[in-house]
């Protein structure tokens, strides 16, 4: 019997690692996660990999997809077109703590990106997660279970209460702050239903579908870096978002980090749909 129910309000998918986001009303759900999120990223001259960390303005460019085409758009750039089918050179590069082999997706996008991104000395590459490759998320949060993910920073999903996201406009606006929007914490999943931040409790989701059965389980608070703190329209970082929410939101068992949303793997159901409107149950952690 579940101990909690609700319903997904609204999904995302970040195709290239760090820019900007879609909103979806459906996605296919795989072992590593929704389709196509974060399934390529830029990474420099060294194969290493950029976020926002370093270059807010990653967050102007926009993705777009089609049945066989990658766009990626930016503010005074051509939109540029990366068919599906390209196959990419192999390009050994590296996600945080993970080195593999991905497909490099050519020169054109690479000239693009360098002049849009422009950082003196710095050269760029777009890079698409290999089929060849596999990436395991830290067995010291999924136990015996070996979970996979693309490039994401460590799990297949993230998943938010809505009620987070108001509790925290909540506190903005109490300090004299303008609101803020889901896509500066960037889930997948945005749960309707449960109170705020319910999903720290949580150990499994299941959805039921016409397929079967959808289990998702919860694993790992996801600590917050400064990205947050990035306007996703401006690519301007103001402090207000994470000092706000290091009044309310560090967790011991994450060393006192401050922590917005929950980490989770995929257990059954790779292969279905996910739908915007889902109705799901939910059982708490032991």
């Amino acid at each position: 019997m579940a101990d909690c129910t609700g319903v997904i309000s609204q999904m995302y998918i970040y195709p290239v690692k760090s820019c900007a986001g879609i909103e979806v009303s459906e996605a296919i759900l795989y072992k590593t996660g929704l389709s196509y999120d974060r399934e390529w990223m830029i990474v420099d001259q060294d194969g290493q990999f950029v976020t926002q960390r370093q270059i807010p303005h990653m967050v102007w460019i926009s993705p777009r997809l089609t049945a066989d085409a990658l766009y990626l758009s930016a503010p005074e750039h051509a939109e540029i077109r990366i068919p599906l089918s390209t196959a990419g050179t192999s390009k050994q590069v590296t996600v945080w703590r993970d080195t593999l082999i991905g497909n490099d997706m050519g020169d054109e996008v690479a000239a693009w990106l360098d002049a849009f991104l422009s950082v003196p000395g710095k050269q760029y590459r777009l890079i698409r997660f290999s089929l060849q490759s596999t990436r395991i998320s830290a067995s010291e949060w999924t136990g015996d279970i070996v979970a996979h993910n693309m490039f994401s920073d460590g799990f297949a999903l993230l998943v938010v209460t809505q009620r987070a996201l108001d509790i925290l406009n909540e506190r903005l606006m109490k300090y004299g702050h303008e609101p803020v929007d889901m896509l500066r914490f960037r889930p997948n999943l945005v749960l309707e239903g449960l109170d705020a931040h319910a999903e720290d409790e949580l150990a499994n989701m299941m959805l039921h579908t016409a397929s079967g059965l959808i289990d998702l389980q919860l694993v790992k608070p996801c600590g917050r870096c400064p990205i947050p703190n990035i306007d996703p329209y401006t690519a301007t970082s103001s402090p207000e978002v994470m000092d706000t929410l290091a009044d309310y939101r560090r967790l011991s068992q994450m060393h006192d980090a401050i922590c917005f949303g929950m980490n989770g793997i995929v257990l059954t159901g790779a292969g279905q749909m996910i739908r915007v409107g889902q109705p799901f149950e939910a059982q708490l952690a032991v």
